[in-house]
């Protein structure tokens, strides 16, 4: 039998190859092109949230690690580009160990290739939304030790998530697993209230039937009784910008730039 949730459909969409066109990747189809496009020629300068998310995920992945965690959980974690979550984590920290969870065959198939030769990373096809079954899989118990910190990472995935599918508790499901000293890091698209806020979620509400914006404090309260360090949840090119990035923190961001903030929390 054929197993349908392996089947690529390239006359369907996807988030993550969307996403990958975005980022200058090459793993996508004419629909998830001309998704991309309408970003590109019709709402322009929005470009910027793809490529601030990913710069501002490199910068919590080395911290984490510089700060002496070892085992990381990229939930919903895209196809794979230049400076992924394994490479970063695996610079500052070489015994670093990364589980991918994606839905999409496409990002299995492609990330498989990738950590072929790598023993401390593993891609995993399911759901954000199945923690349990996450939990479980035996990838994930095989590789991930959870007697010790964890660094749990949402970027850019929860705000595909509607109300109804109870984000926050995807996030204490998650929370509850992991031991002290672990990390969760979010980032997310944050009601602007504007025309640009409008138009992004318009687009992709009507391309994949999902999508909600939420305020600073909706995003804050997806964090539950974790501890939200510094500087809190702000602007991706705001949080914790490298020197050469500084610039970028303290000049007024574009409409676009202000439509995608993270947080980092600390677990007790």
């Amino acid at each position: 039998m054929t197993d349908s949730s392996n089947v690529i459909d390239p006359s369907k969409p996807s988030i993550a190859r969307v996403y990958d066109y975005l980022l200058g990747g090459k793993d996508y189809y004419p629909v998830d092109q001309e998704i991309g496009d309408h970003f590109k020629n019709n709402l322009p300068g929005s470009v910027v949230i793809a490529t601030s998310n990913r710069q501002v995920l490199v910068r919590a992945v080395g911290e984490l690690a510089r700060s002496g965690l070892r085992q990381f959980i990229d939930l919903g974690s895209g196809l794979p580009t230049a400076d992924n979550v394994h490479q970063v984590a695996q610079r500052h920290g070489p015994d670093a160990k990364v589980a991918y969870i994606d839905n999409d065959p496409i990002v299995l198939a492609h990330g498989r290739a990738l950590l072929e030769a790598d023993e401390q990373s593993v891609v995993i096809q399911a759901d954000v939304r199945d923690p349990k079954t996450i939990r479980e899989h035996p990838d994930l118990t095989r590789l991930i030790d959870f007697d010790e910190p964890v660094a749990v990472i949402f970027s850019a995935i929860l705000h595909h998530l509607n109300d109804d599918e109870d984000p926050a508790d995807i996030v204490r499901f998650w929370s509850d697993q992991i031991p002290s000293g672990s990390a969760v890091f979010i980032s997310h698209f944050r009601s602007g209230h504007n025309a640009e806020t409008e138009a992004v979620e318009a687009k992709l509400q009507s391309t994949f039937g999902r999508g909600r914006w939420r305020t600073d404090e909706e995003i804050a309260a997806l964090f539950g009784d974790l501890e939200i360090l510094d500087p809190g949840i702000v602007a991706v090119p705001q949080w914790r910008p490298d020197p050469i990035e500084r610039p970028t923190a303290v000049r007024e961001l574009t409409v676009w730039e202000q439509l995608i903030v993270a947080g980092l929390a600390r677990k007790p």
